[in-house]
């Protein structure tokens, strides 16, 4: 991609929102589209329309840009993301985050649906992430810089915002007392990992694995923007049931939509509750 590519798709939102200028830009995962319902004033673009613009194919990814208020706060969210395993470049994955950007947004939360890794988590809990670990997968960076976003060899010390994740954390504590917070493992799909993959990735320290959020995360910080990130614990990966007694069974999408649809109105409170901190920017 050229950065003319970002700007004519930028130019494009612009002429579809008029002076709206959102605080927040957030990505919302497999079946947590249930924030759409709370959009004041609403704009719809559908992803086919803009220019230069992938188009999702998963089931549970509506596909169109959400503009609006919630709570007051002009807000853009994806309603359905781009993955790798799609077919996709990372220049087309992470393409809408640098329109974001260009769009003067400088705060991300990024959601997703992942598997749990870690022992003590549960399917419903929702955990903050930390960090990452991508080194399985090529960089989204990978191939000529885009110096008008970033520079070339950009830290990856702290990705994800500490205070604002704190803010999120104590905010689904509200809602849930399941609180968690770690590492997420990207991995490139779209098979589900094998039991020997989600054992090496304990070793390693992930808590949570998925496969997407990686991407996004590191160009949003190449770009300068504030990442805060969360994972909806819709399984428990593979092989992590037989270490913890309970009948194993295969993993599906369809199950991993089924939990989302359990917890999507919580998720939906945490998200507009997480919204009212940017009032006052």
């Amino acid at each position: 991609m050229n950065f003319e590519n970002y700007q004519r798709a930028t130019n494009y939102i612009k002429s579809k929102i008029g002076d709206i200028s959102p605080k927040l830009a957030i990505v919302l995962g497999s079946g947590l589209g249930v924030l759409a319902d709370e959009f004041e004033d609403l704009i719809t673009i559908k992803y086919k329309d803009i220019p230069d613009f992938p188009v999702s194919t998963v089931s549970g990814h509506a596909g169109e840009l959400l503009i609006g208020t919630i709570s007051g706060v002009p807000i853009i969210a994806m309603n359905g993301r781009f993955h790798y395993y799609e077919g996709y470049n990372l220049d087309e994955v992470t393409f809408p985050i640098r329109v974001f950007r260009l769009l003067g947004i400088t705060n991300l939360l990024l959601t997703n649906a992942s598997g749990g890794i870690n022992l003590d988590f549960q399917a419903g809990d929702f955990m903050v992430i930390n960090d990452q670990l991508s080194f399985f997968a090529e960089s989204a960076l990978r191939g000529k810089n885009l110096d008008e976003f970033g520079t070339r060899f950009p830290s990856m010390s702290q990705i994800y915002d500490i205070d604002f994740s704190g803010k999120l954390f104590d905010i689904i504590n509200k809602y849930t007392n399941r609180a968690q917070t770690g590492v997420y493992a990207y991995m490139k799909g779209p098979s589900y990992e094998t039991p020997a993959e989600i054992k090496a990735l304990r070793i390693l320290g992930a808590d949570a694995v998925g496969m997407s959020t990686v991407p996004e995360a590191i160009t949003a910080k190449h770009c300068g923007m504030r990442v805060v990130g969360v994972s909806c614990i819709t399984n428990m990966a593979s092989g992590i049931s037989s270490s913890l007694s309970i009948e194993s069974s295969e993993l599906s999408h369809e199950e991993v939509k089924e939990t989302a649809d359990k917890v999507k109105y919580t998720f939906k409170n945490i998200v507009k509750d997480y919204i009212q901190l940017f009032k006052v920017l």
